[in-house]
């Protein structure tokens, strides 16, 4: 175990993701675009300073961040952040993209509730590069339906209050739907498929039933219902929202799921 260089930059991001989640607040009121811009502003300094401490804590560990939960929900806050900056100059989603530095928030919020050690010496299992890439690609694919719930979420809002103030209906139908497109085949690849050929190698067993391993299977099925009624049958609005909903609700399931049911998973991520 070593010192942890990376915190002061960790607390950084995280208070400028707060800063930027006020200023996203404000600004869902006033609609002004100096306010706008200091959101950015915050959530673009918190992005900075998130990727440092990644690069800081690999170089110090001499492995990708991606061996515990501290390690999975600050890769997480990154990623989620860096979904909503590539949304921040699309017409229309002005309201969706500044909510990204509340999303990275809580994902550096629920970071600090577990052990932030740097650790070196890794037990076996946790020594492959199948690992790195199965929670790297599981990590980008759960940013992804991030981005899909929280254009989910002001969907089923504005239908409800009749979209006023909001993003325009169709607009934010086309986000989550193209986020959930291009976490799917992600999660496909590193949560199943790379995930298998780790257990393989570290378990002797591709597929143990594990609650992770089963509630990632779920998850997969529910994005695969999502994508297969909207590509055949054109399916959209507020079922579907709703699926996505319930899609994203799994997914956190899944990720914090293993601390409260064990199984294999219960040591890392």
């Amino acid at each position: 175990m070593t010192p942890n260089p990376d915190m002061p930059l960790f607390w950084i991001a995280l208070w400028c993701y707060l800063g930027g989640t006020v200023a996203a607040c404000l600004y869902a009121g006033v609609r002004k675009p100096v306010v706008r811009g200091a959101a950015f502003a915050l959530t673009l300094v918190g992005f900075l300073a998130n990727t440092t401490a990644l690069v800081i804590r690999s170089v110090v560990s001499g492995h990708p961040p991606v061996t515990g939960l501290f390690e999975y929900m600050v890769l997480f806050a990154w990623a989620i952040v860096l979904g909503f900056l590539l949304l921040w100059r699309r017409k229309g989603l002005d309201l969706v993209s500044v909510f990204g530095s509340t999303a990275g928030a809580l994902a550096l919020a629920m970071a600090s509730l577990f052990p932030a050690t740097i650790e070196q010496q890794l037990i076996p299992a946790l020594q492959s590069y199948w690992l790195w890439i199965h929670v790297s690609l599981a990590v980008l694919a759960e940013a992804a339906f991030t981005v899909a719930f929280v254009s989910s979420v002001m969907y089923l809002l504005g239908e409800g209050r009749g979209f006023r103030r909001m993003p325009d209906a169709r607009t934010l139908d086309t986000v989550t739907y193209r986020a959930i497109g291009i976490g799917f085949p992600l999660f496909t690849i590193g949560a199943l498929f790379a995930g298998a050929i780790w257990a393989q190698k570290a378990w002797g067993s591709p597929w143990s039933w594990d609650p992770k391993e089963t509630s990632s299977l779920i998850v997969w099925f529910i994005y695969a219902i999502y994508l297969h009624a909207r590509f055949v049958r054109g399916w959209s609005g507020s079922g579907a929202a709703w699926l996505s909903v319930l899609g994203y609700a799994m997914t956190v399931f899944t990720i914090f799921g293993s601390r409260i049911l064990g199984g294999l998973h219960s040591y890392g991520v």
